[in-house]
Order: structure tokens, then sequence, then C-alpha cells
């Protein structure tokens, strides 16, 4: 089966219709599809076959005022019936030539230390896992816990 490989656009909201289970994390809103798409510095990549989306690749381009811009890969995923086939591999590849396209110097992804099969994936680009530090807040919420 052909798989074609897109980057999204505004506009484009209608390729998210029909998306393969286990491609995001949630259901795909289209409020949410179009303020993405509607950001000049978010990029999403998708994985299509026979009109059905069955990967993604969500990164967003950090521009600085002190260093070159640098992509940032927010989020991977494939279809639960589409792994294994190589469609992540491909999804990096085209986001990396993209990059690269518009500019940005560097590439970085992260992923929860026991997710071996995107640690593999990241490595299978020559690529060392870097230690970090990470902190989350929610914006609901005030620092001491309650509803803001």
């Amino acid at each position: 089966m052909q798989i074609d490989y897109r980057l999204l656009r505004q506009g484009d909201d209608a390729v998210l219709g029909r998306v393969a289970a286990g491609v995001f994390d949630e259901p795909v809103r289209p409020d949410r599809v179009a303020a993405y798409l509607a950001e000049p510095n978010h990029h999403l990549l998708v994985a299509i076959a026979d009109g059905l989306v069955v990967g993604q690749v969500a990164a967003v381009v950090h521009r600085h005022p002190d260093k070159p811009a640098e992509l940032y890969i927010d989020e991977v995923g494939v279809g639960d019936d589409w792994l294994r086939r190589g469609i992540a591999r491909r999804m990096m590849e085209a986001m990396f030539a993209f990059g690269r396209s518009i500019g940005c110097a560097e590439c970085w992804v992260g992923t929860e230390g026991d997710n071996e099969p995107a640690i593999a994936l990241y490595r299978g680009f020559g690529a060392e896992p870097v230690h970090l530090v990470y902190f989350e807040y929610s914006l609901l919420r005030d620092n001491a816990g309650k509803v803001a």
C-alpha cells in the first residue's frame, strides 16, 4: 500500500478527518487543528494511506535573539495497526529536511525514559540521550495547587 507524506498548511484541516487509532493521544478537534495550522511556527507532517492519516509528527520552530532557529519535535505518533513499517523514521527524515530548508541549525526531541520504541528510533539517527531536568506546571492552578 502506498503511503504519502504531507506537510499540512493552514486550510488543510480536512486531511485530519480520518485518523487511525493511536496516531494522536486524544481525539482530534477541528478547532484545535485550525488553531495549530494557523500558527506560522507550528508544523504538522502526516503519513496518509488511502485517505487515512496513519502517522504524524508535530514540530515547532523556536527562534531566538541570540542563536540560530531550532526545530523542536513535540510529538511523533503512528497508528496502532501501522507500527514497525518505517513510517516514523520516514516522517522524522522529512521533518529534519524541512527544518534544514527553513534554516534550523538543530533539532531536538524528548520522550519518557521507558519509551523504548521512541528511544530506539531517535538513537537510530545517531544521537544519544542528554540528561534533562523537566518541570511541568498546570496553568489552570496556582503554584499552591489551588484552581486559579
